[in-house]
């Protein structure tokens, strides 16, 4: 995976262009259940198998096999999940209309500490910003200092510099430690990417010449169109209630 490494990123990001092809992003495209999305006030979304429950527990049950192959097959053969307690158990799928975004956030402590995304349909920037950190670890004792030092840290996540990552259709990011809990990560509410170019975006050098030529010739800039990211991940706490869970070496 070494030559995937984002050298402008946090630590242990990694891209990988043309994961999967044209005739496999439309077959999947084209399998995701249509009568599944759950939609929110800026996006709608699918967790597949299910969703986790109030105490961030998966209900154990198979992947669909338009999930499973190639992209699970593809993870097994970089080890990607190799340590994951159950390899890849669940996929978040998102849809994102131009325009429509995501605020930055983590994904905690209910996953394993690796975040497979894949990219279908249109090219987006995602920004990662390094978290504020917490100097004093007995501020719960001293309720005003707390609001002191999160208001400072809110203050200092403002000014962080933000990583830009081009995420192209049929493109995997993959985030591990330290960036899995070191960073925040986010989509700009906007139809057009602006200023794009290679000191600007971080994984500029891994991109395909067609991308980056067509982006420069285009000003620096990218006009998204509708967007599907899938998420894979490996839920820490699941129920064998629902069967047996897509584990390691199952692909």
């Amino acid at each position: 995976m070494d030559e995937y490494l984002i050298a402008n990123a946090p630590a242990s990001m990694f891209y990988i262009p043309d994961f999967i092809t044209e005739a496999e992003e439309q077959h999947i495209l084209q399998s995701i259940p249509v009568n599944k999305w759950i939609t929110l006030s800026h996006r709608r979304l699918q967790a597949i198998p299910t969703r986790l429950s109030s105490t961030n527990t998966l209900l154990a049950s198979p992947l669909p096999p338009w999930l499973v192959h190639p992209i699970l097959d593809r993870f097994k053969d970089l080890a990607i999940f190799a340590d994951a307690p159950h390899g890849v158990n669940h996929c978040l799928i998102n849809e994102y209309l131009p325009g429509q975004g995501i605020m930055p956030h983590e994904d905690g402590a209910a996953y394993h500490p690796v975040v497979a995304t894949v990219s279908l349909g249109s090219t987006v920037v995602l920004d990662v910003t390094q978290k504020a950190s917490i100097q004093d670890a007995d501020l719960d004792r001293n309720p005003d200092a707390q609001r002191e030092q999160e208001q400072q840290q809110q203050q200092q996540q403002k000014q962080n510099t933000s990583s830009r990552i081009l995420q192209e259709p049929r493109s995997l990011l993959l985030t591990t430690e330290p960036a899995y809990t070191t960073t925040l990560h986010g989509i700009a509410s906007t139809r057009e990417d602006l200023d794009l170019n290679p000191i600007t975006v971080a994984n500029w050098n891994l991109l395909p010449a067609s991308t980056t030529q067509r982006i420069e010739a285009n000003g620096g800039r990218n006009l998204r169109e509708t967007r599907v990211s899938l998420t894979f991940r490996d839920v820490r706490k699941v129920s064998k209630l629902g069967g047996m869970v897509f584990g390691k070496g199952r692909a």
